[in-house]
Parts: C-alpha cells; sequence; structure tokens
C-alpha cells in the first residue's frame, strides 16, 4: 500500500481521504478521467486552467466548515431555500479560493480562446468543483432536500449550442434535477440554478 500511495504522489495524484460511500458512474468520471480522487469529507482537489490542466489541494478547516453550516442553515424551509443557500456555498467557495489560486480575474464563460488558463475555469473545471463541494456538503448531512446528481451536458453544433457541461442538485422525493451552473457567471457571482429541462435548451 506504501508503495501505491508513493506512486500516486509522484504522478501529482492528490491523497485526499476515501470517500464513505459509492458514487455513480457518471460522477466518478469527473475525477477519473482527470487522474485525481474525489472529494471527501475533509477535502477537495480544486481544478482549473482548463480541464484541470492546474489543481490545488484544498481541506476545509474548523472556519470553512463553520462557514458553510451557517450558509445552508439559511435553506432549512424548503427545497427551493435550499437551492439558494447551495447558490451562496457557490459563492463561499469562489471567494475563499479566489486569492489562493489567483481565479478571482476569471470571467464567464472562459474556455481556451482567452489564453488565461492560470486565471479561470472552463465548464469541466466548475463542473468537478462544484460537484465536488456538493459532495463534500451532503457527506456533512447539510443537503436535507436534495442529493448529488449527475452532470449534464449540452451542446448542439446545428443550433450553434455551444458544448456545456454542469453540476446537477436532484430533489429528493419529486425527483427534479436542477443544474448549478457556475461557469456561466464571473468570479463570485451568484451561479444559475434551474431545471434541467430549462437549462439543456440555452446556449
Amino acid at each position: 500500500m506504501a508503495l501505491v500511495v508513493a506512486a500516486l504522489a509522484v504522478a501529482g495524484v492528490g491523497l485526499l481521504p476515501a470517500r464513505a460511500g459509492p458514487l455513480s458512474s457518471q460522477v466518478s468520471y469527473l475525477y477519473s478521467s482527470v487522474s485525481i480522487f474525489p472529494p471527501s469529507a475533509s477535502g477537495m482537489t480544486v481544478c482549473y486552467g482548463f480541464v484541470c490542466r492546474r489543481r490545488h489541494e484544498f481541506f476545509f478547516g474548523p472556519a470553512d466548515r463553520a462557514a458553510l453550516v451557517k450558509i445552508m442553515a439559511s435553506g432549512k424551509a424548503s427545497a427551493a431555500a435550499e437551492r439558494a443557500a447551495v447558490q451562496k456555498a457557490v459563492v463561499w467557495l469562489d471567494r475563499r479560493l479566489g486569492p489562493v489560486l489567483g481565479t478571482d480575474k476569471r470571467i464567464a464563460r472562459a474556455d481556451f480562446r482567452y489564453f488565461d488558463d492560470k486565471h479561470n475555469f472552463d465548464c469541466w473545471d466548475t463542473t468537478r468543483n462544484t460537484t465536488s463541494l456538493l459532495l463534500v456538503m451532503q457527506e456533512w448531512g447539510l443537503l436535507k432536500y436534495h442529493t448529488v446528481g449527475d452532470p449534464k451536458y449540452r451542446g448542439n453544433v446545428l443550433v450553434l449550442q455551444t458544448p456545456h457541461n454542469t453540476a446537477v442538485l436532484v430533489e429528493r422525493g419529486s425527483g427534479a434535477e436542477w443544474v448549478v451552473d457556475m461557469w456561466t457567471r464571473a468570479y463570485a457571482q451568484t451561479p444559475e440554478v434551474m431545471p434541467v429541462d430549462q437549462w439543456v435548451k440555452r446556449d
């Protein structure tokens, strides 16, 4: 086992503690496709630089956890309130990481055409990072009305729709799927939250 851990460290793979529960194949692929571990209850690998070419190991300290617990407490009244709290939690993570990574300079809808990978996320990065945050909060028991769903994709070249991915929440009981999309927003702006069937029609 020690040799495996050493080999992973040499390869640059984040050494986060193992998760307590299984992930779907689609969520697992978010991490295996870029050779990182999924998040644990204590930390996550943050991807930036477009398709996780740059990465940062972020571990949640007591103050970080307290901040997220407080934010999510504001969403206890209903599923809609919880989605609003999730938006605030994503903004919190953006502000928390921005000065550390340099992504406080990031723009909305960034991709390789902007030639500024060190300050930006593409939609794969934001999908991965948002899903990780949601998984951490789910592990902490902070999601009462939702579970973390499989990421969603849109893109139809026939109607000039730009390819794009996003993180997803699934409402308990109804099974309704809601996107949590921060890629379409600039630094510290509130991410889009809307039903998946509405999101897939946008560009």
